[in-house]
This record gives structure tokens, sequence and C-alpha cells, in this order.
């Protein structure tokens, strides 16, 4: 499903921040890339957990296949405590689970640090969970831009005053958009996301995740390449992308990707006649 980039409300802004995101020139040297993001709903009962772990290794610039890497030693280890989830590869290109038992809901203002231990060498990313506002309200508009075949969805959230937030808005078909509440903090904020090709009775799925500032500019460039490929921004881009996994072993070899956990909100919504 192609994607239509608009919103009505001025959205997506890119800010300035003290951790500098560097885009990393692909060249041959393949690179251990570090998919880690998670997302809580702690407003569901019982609290529901998404989101995935996914260890490959940086495909060259015309490669067609994303190499996978299956034997690594992974696991989060809480700092305050030091408790560990260890994960296990699933088997399925790359992917890592929890083992059977051992999920643990983690909690605000408690730093969380992801080891990744493969081929002899160390990575690891430090990030907590951040907080996010409730999705109030989504209806269908009859709104349209440059086709006449354009879906209109209209989204309410209200900002947190109390803190500056940064969210992540998941449209559901690797739709995403960023979104800061520099013009809306502590306000109620609605705009518009418009779909193509959607026919009446499809359901779709609309989340928000809080994340912050940096992983805020990480996913923003991940967006912006994606729209000039096409495909799921969070898939292996042309341009790489260093985020905030470290190799203590040896910081020349660096790691791509993310560790990230969110808290979320979902609304489901069925596309109208």
């Amino acid at each position: 499903m192609n994607r239509l980039i608009y919103i009505v409300i001025v959205f997506l802004t890119l800010t300035n921040c003290e951790d500098v995101i560097e885009v990393e020139v692909p060249n041959s040297d393949p690179r251990l890339v570090v998919d880690a993001s998670f997302e809580f709903y702690l407003n569901e009962d019982p609290v529901a957990f998404g989101g995935y772990l996914r260890l490959t290794m940086s495909a060259p610039f015309f490669g067609d296949n994303i190499p996978t890497v299956n034997d690594a030693t992974v696991y989060i280890t809480n700092l305050e405590d030091n408790s560990v989830v260890n994960f296990e590869a699933s088997g399925d290109e790359g992917f890592y689970v929890p083992l059977a038992g051992s999920i643990v809901i983690p909690q605000f203002d408690i730093s969380y640090e992801l080891t990744v231990i493969y081929n002899n060498e160390t990575f690891k990313a430090i990030t907590q969970l951040y907080p996010t506002t409730l999705i109030e309200n989504i209806e269908q508009g009859d709104g349209t831009l440059f086709e006449e075949d354009e879906t209109e969805i209209i989204v309410t959230i209200t900002d947190d005053g109390d803190r500056d937030n940064f969210y992540l808005f998941d449209f559901d078909f690797d739709l995403l958009e960023v979104s800061e509440d520099r013009f809306y903090q502590g306000e109620t904020f609605t705009f518009s996301y418009f779909y193509e090709d959607m026919i009446p009775g499809q359901d779709v799925t609309i989340k928000v995740l809080g994340i912050d500032e940096r992983y805020f500019n990480y996913a923003g460039l991940l967006i912006e390449q994606s729209e000039q490929e096409g495909g799921n921004p969070f898939q292996t881009n042309p341009a790489l992308l260093r985020g905030n996994i470290i190799n203590i072993t040896n910081p020349d070899n660096y790691a791509l990707g993310y560790f990230n956990l969110s808290e979320a909100d979902r609304l489901n919504f069925t596309i109208q006649e």
C-alpha cells in the first residue's frame, strides 16, 4: 500500500538535540544491526506487550538479502536491582524473544541496559521507559488532498503539559510519523492523516508511543529515507544510521540500530463508506 505524505497541521518537525545522529555511508564492511523496540500498554488489563528484537548484518548497498544473526547472547538488565531478562533466538529471521515467563513490565525513571554478545564482542545500549498519552478519539473525515480516493482519519490526543513529549504514531501498514509537542504542549491536539487505496470495512489499528528526543530524531530520519525508497522504515536503509548501540569491546566496530522502550496506547478503527 502506497502512502501519501501529508498532515494538515504541521506535524513532522525534526529538531536539534545534544546527541548527534550520525549518517553512515554504506561500505563493504558488514556491521551488526540491532533493532530492539518494545511497547507496553499500561492502561490495558492485563498489561499488553508488543515490539520485537531483531539482529541482522548490514547488507551491501545493492544487496537483495539481509543476513540474519541467530547465535548471539541477548539479555536486558534492570540497572536498579540488576534483575535480568534473557532472550533466545526464535529461529525466525534473526528475531529474539524473552525466555518463557521471564518478561517483566518496565517502570518509569529506571534505566534498562540491553546487552548483545556476538562474535566475541559485546554491544550495549541504555534507555528508560518513556510515557505516552491516550488516543481520545478517532473519526473519519471527508477531506481529500491531491486525489479523490484518499481516506481522511482525524485523531485527537491531549498532551501532558508537565514535560516535553515526543511521540511515534503508527497508522498500521508500516505507516509511521513522529511528532513533538512544541506547538501543542499541554493542549488537546487534533490532526488529520490521509490513507491511499483504502476500502470500506478495512480495519486499522492506530498507536501512539512515547519516545525520547534522540529516538525522535533517529526515527524521523529513517521515515524520511523510507519515503524516498519505500518499505518499512525500520528495515536496513541505503544510508545507515547510528543509534544508541555501543560496542564496548571494539568501539571502531560499532553497531547500527536502536534500543527503545515505550509506553503505548492504541485504538482500532474500521474504514467506513
